[in-house]
């Protein structure tokens, strides 16, 4: 087991990886930029580095500074979280070539799972369905066009070398396409440093569900259930629950097993998600593979007793599963609200600023990660994450009553909140029936409000 770890990251993610370490008896190392200086990682690890100024690029993004940090302090492994450099199969590259530990998976597996085109190709080869869409980068408007129309449409355009709703656009018309092209070319490689953009076939109101997986160096690998990500908001997820209604026990571990097909195929070990889409028919496609521990990870954790983020460590460190897919079981059901500092009413404008109060919520099978205290200020270099609030109840309806309760009781004085949007879509009709799709939010949230 490692004796040191420097945590390459910020915020809620880097106080979870504290803690975790902490109750392994590793000691941590956290880099952070001059807008960060007053948080609480930096408060809590054992050791702390300015590493440049707020801008992500002069920061948290900036492999020399990270490396060097690593080695004037003697940390044996790197832990990305999630973010900035997590799925950066250069940064993992340079870690092994300067004897330091990349807590993730294997630099092949970052590279053919960070490409989406090379991705589904990868999976589509194990025998894991795919969305129909097309086997290269789109070219120019011409080819678009004429892939479109091969696929079918309505399609959607998406940036081939990053996730999170960047680069992302849903066309219904030719004309719509060639318009729309450019725009998504632009803002990938903004996002992505890289304009490259493949089509696949819109697949309409499926739902979003996404399968954890963890293996170890030594070809052991199992699924830990689904998490289902279907209310999202512009391809940005808001709730997560685990389990889905929406799948049976055969369902589940038909899926489970293509999750672990595709993993397989990419020659990947530690912790991941195989994320894909469900439509109206029980029909099931491969969408992307997450190569680090998710924002959402906290739901899995309730249901299944695992510690993700203890196993991400052990299997670097080279220590092997220890347990059987025989030996999953799911108990109860968790819901996660994020609770973002941004103003629902203006559109969900992130507002940074200083918090003047913050009390969260407690009680039985409540959980808040968050790296938030009163009087912290909010800096504007980064998202807008406020805090996680998990819930595990028996049943999925003990869990929404849990969560609304737990949605009340949270105090956040001084920026607006998402808080009254969360408890909007608690109370919803649909939501509470289960009936979730990948646009609920527009038809069944806003709609209501328009």
């Amino acid at each position: 087991m490692f004796s040191k770890i420097l945590i390459a990251n910020r915020g809620e993610i880097a106080l979870r990886i504290i803690r975790a370490c902490r109750e392994l008896g590793i000691r941590t190392v956290i880099v952070y930029s001059e807008a960060d200086r007053d948080s609480l990682p930096v408060r809590l690890a054992d050791e702390a580095f300015c590493i440049g100024p707020p801008p992500a690029v002069r920061s948290y993004l900036n492999f020399t500074n990270i490396i060097s940090v690593a080695e004037v302090s003697g940390a044996e492994a790197v832990h990305p979280g999630y973010g900035f450099l997590a799925e950066n199969a250069g940064f993992a590259e340079v870690c092994a070539s300067c004897g330091i530990t990349f807590i993730g998976p294997p630099v092949e597996a970052l590279e053919k799972m960070g490409d989406k085109a090379v991705a589904r190709k990868t999976v589509a080869g194990a025998g894991v369905p795919v969305v129909p869409g097309s086997a290269e980068v789109v070219v120019d408007p011409d080819h678009a066009v004429a892939l479109a129309e091969e696929i079918g449409y309505p399609v959607m355009i998406k940036a081939s070398a990053g996730g999170g709703g960047k680069g992302m656009r849903v066309v219904y018309t030719p004309t719509e396409l060639k318009n729309t092209l450019q725009s998504a070319q632009s803002e990938a490689k903004a996002a992505f440093s890289s304009p490259e953009v493949y089509l696949e076939k819109y697949v309409e109101e499926p739902r979003h569900i996404e399968f954890q997986i963890v293996g170890d160096q030594y070809g052991n690998m199992v699924y830990l259930g689904e998490r289902d990500c279907s209310v999202q908001r512009r391809n940005q997820k808001l709730i997560e629950e685990a389990p889905s209604t929406a799948l049976t026990p055969v369902l589940r571990r038909k899926m489970g097993e293509a999750a672990l097909k595709a993993a397989q195929a990419a020659g990947y070990h530690n912790a991941g998600t195989v994320e894909f889409l469900l439509d109206k028919s029980n029909n099931f496609y491969f969408i992307e593979m997450n190569t680090r521990i998710q924002v959402e990870h906290p739901v899995t954790e309730m249901v299944t007793g695992y510690d993700l983020v203890k196993e991400q460590i052990r299997i670097a460190a080279g220590e092997p599963l220890g347990y059987k897919q025989s030996e999953i079981r799911l108990d109860g059901w968790s819901i996660e609200c994020r609770i973002n500092a941004e103003d629902p009413g203006r559109n969900f404008l992130p507002c940074p600023g200083r918090i003047t109060a913050f009390l969260p919520p407690g009680g039985p099978g409540v959980r808040v990660d968050t790296a938030m205290y009163p009087g912290y200020t909010i800096p504007p270099h980064y998202d807008s994450l406020i805090a996680k609030l998990i819930v595990w109840g028996r049943d999925r309806d003990e869990a929404i009553v849990r969560m609304q309760r737990s949605l009340e009781e949270f105090i956040i004085d001084g920026v607006p909140t998402t808080i009254p949007f969360h408890q909007q879509v608690l109370g919803n009709a649909f939501f509470r029936r289960g009936e979730v799709y990948t646009n609920f939010i527009q038809r069944r949230v806003l709609a209501e409000e328009g």
